[in-house]
């Protein structure tokens, strides 16, 4: 009989042990595969609120949203501090840059991809690129 109650005893503690360990496992993974984001029709007030940051920096865009391209050079896109790759753009004015940012043009996406940029960051993005010419 004391044998039966050692064993039972031994079996309750290995399925509590993998209980815990399971349980903790089950977290860790519901932490990764939680959604990121959530979606909410129009009109419907969202979830959570997003705390206003402000405008970002040009420089703060440039390094999230332009410097995929403009930082390589990737589909011909001019770096930062080269006169000759911005002259031709820059001779057309700034304002046909930033059109051409926020409409596309040529290679250019519309918006540089950044479609939560604002047209004001968008700007910025451009002016710290431009800076040093």
């Amino acid at each position: 009989m004391r044998k039966i109650h050692l064993v039972a005893t031994a079996a309750c503690a290995l399925l509590f042990t993998g209980l815990a360990t399971s349980s903790a496992a089950d977290e860790e993974l519901r932490k990764r595969i939680a959604p990121v984001g959530q979606v909410y029709l129009d009109g419907q007030a969202p979830a959570q609120a997003v705390a206003d940051t402000g405008p970002r920096s040009g420089e703060q865009v440039y390094q999230t949203a332009c410097f995929a391209c403009h930082g390589t050079g990737a589909l011909d896109a001019p770096k930062p501090g080269d006169t000759a790759a911005w002259q031709a753009r820059m001779d057309q004015g700034f304002d046909v840059m930033l059109r051409h940012s926020i409409d596309g043009f040529g290679n250019m996406p519309a918006m540089g991809t950044c479609m939560n940029c604002s047209e004001d960051e968008i700007a910025e993005a451009i002016r710290f690129m431009i800076k040093d010419l």
